[in-house]
């Protein structure tokens, strides 16, 4: 089988879920015993945490996966902002409020001079980190848009505010367009199979390119062979069963291991929500429940312990502080799904969004919460800027040798959004917060962190490692 094709395997799927149908507890104990080496999961051991029901093994498993994300990522948290440049679409996605039918949506793709004026609140807020979104199409300049949509977002300087890096999330590519996509010097590409269920997929995907499973889960491929090594991938649950979807993506997961040696960078886990003019998004076919959806984050955490996981603002405030100790380890925050959501009011007009928000706090009051959680916020883009990604970041996660350079990142950046953007309360807060995490660092790293952290208090700014 080459690169670009890829085949998800439902009887192995099947068997791994036959096999595991009933929960032993001494195979319970066991998978979390290899869990807990962080080498990963194959399917029947993740099938065998699928099937836990009972309290007493949920907590293990819960723990266990804390442990995890302590070991590899500790107390940080990787904060981003979506931003939306066009709710244009071409296709009929029924779950989608952009889908092109839907009458209910107002359609509009900013103008440059809109974007910019978009990434000037973000910077005004301390954002340091977009994920810029668009629908799939553009528009008369075509693909161009998005390239030039790029350009603009790192052309913006709002006082001591800049954005860092760009990471992408928009329609599969060309060879040629993953290249031209490539040299804007973008963070990473993500791209989400929404279902990996061919026959949910066709039902749910009814006009428009979209429609074409095999380019969509192709479009990886395409991009780390135009050389953008740090992708993104996710699974929209509530279309079908969460146990065969991810199971699936661990197929999509290995299969990319395979071909390039590295898999994904991130994993998102976003649950279905309402959506204007969708029946279907209001009504999933297959919901998870928030039990289950924790269930689910600390299971991906275990099976891909080097992958990050990606908490957006469709859930709620508490699932994602709940999620938190679980395994998640990157958050949206004030966040607005319709283009033109930041500077044109603090409330989304949900007639121009793509779905509903669970977590409506701006980025200070989540700020404050998430430090106060004992958290450490971080903005750091270093490992893009300095070439640790793709392999290269994996080689320093895998051993643990990462920490030496996110840890100080972390501070360093948290306490740039104290001291330029953060309320007072919020201030306080967050500094107490680093002095907690300089107290529990090695030797060496709390001195490197104290370096950092006395440049920042001096007035430099993006300081990194």
């Amino acid at each position: 089988m080459s690169a670009k094709e890829i085949r998800i395997d439902e009887n192995l799927i099947s068997t791994a879920l036959e096999k595991s149908a009933r929960v032993d507890s001494v195979r319970v104990e066991e998978v979390l015993a290899k869990a807990s080496e962080l080498k990963g999961l194959n399917d029947e051991d993740i099938a065998v945490l699928m099937n836990i029901s009972d309290p007493v093994l949920m907590g293990k498993l819960f723990d266990t996966a804390k442990e995890a994300k302590d070991t590899i990522y500790g107390r940080r948290l990787v904060i981003f902002a979506p931003l939306y440049i066009s709710n244009l679409c071409a296709n009929e996605c029924s779950y989608c409020a952009f889908r092109a039918s839907n009458p209910d949506v107002h359609r509009r793709a900013l103008r440059q001079e809109e974007i910019a004026q978009e990434v000037s609140m973000l910077e005004k807020q301390g954002h340091k980190r977009i994920l810029m979104v668009a629908g799939e199409s553009y528009p008369q300049e075509g693909f161009d848009y998005v390239l030039n949509s790029i350009d603009t977002i790192y052309g913006v300087r709002e006082g001591k505010g800049e954005i860092r890096r760009v990471n992408v999330n928009i329609a599969p590519l060309t060879d040629d367009e993953f290249k031209r996509l490539k040299e804007r010097n973008i963070g990473t590409y993500q791209v989400f199979q929404e279902t990996y269920h061919r026959d949910t997929y066709k039902k749910v995907h009814i006009k428009g390119k979209k429609t074409d499973y095999d380019w969509r889960i192709t479009s990886l491929d395409r991009a780390m062979e135009a050389g953008i090594n740090d992708v993104g991938i996710g699974v929209l649950y509530g279309l079908y069963d969460w146990r065969y979807e991810t199971l699936a993506m661990m197929q999509h997961i290995r299969h990319l291991e395979d071909a390039y040696g590295v898999g994904p960078h991130t994993i998102s886990v976003p649950r279905m929500e309402p959506a204007i003019g969708s029946d279907l998004a209001s009504h999933p076919p297959q919901p998870i429940d928030d039990v289950t959806f924790r269930k689910l984050v600390a299971i991906i955490r275990l099976a891909v312990p080097y992958t990050g996981i990606i908490m957006s603002t469709r859930e709620t405030a508490n699932i994602r502080r709940e999620t938190f100790a679980l395994g998640v380890s990157q958050i949206s925050a004030g966040s607005r799904t319709n283009p033109g959501g930041y500077s044109e009011g603090e409330k989304q007009d949900d007639t121009f969004a793509q779905f509903q928000l669970g977590d409506h706090r701006e980025l200070d009051e989540v700020i404050r919460d998430v430090a106060g959680m004992g958290y450490i916020p971080s903005f750091c883009t270093g490992c893009y800027r300095l070439g640790r990604t793709g392999q290269d970041f994996m080689d320093l996660a895998k051993p643990g040798a990462i920490k030496a350079h996110c840890a100080p990142n972390a501070l360093s950046t948290f306490m740039e959004y104290l001291i330029d953007y953060a309320s007072p309360e919020t201030r306080a807060i967050g500094e107490k917060a680093i002095e907690d995490e300089l107290a529990d660092m090695a030797p060496a790293i709390r001195e490197r962190s104290q370096t950092m952290l006395d440049k920042i208090r001096s007035g430099e700014r993006d300081v990194y490692v």
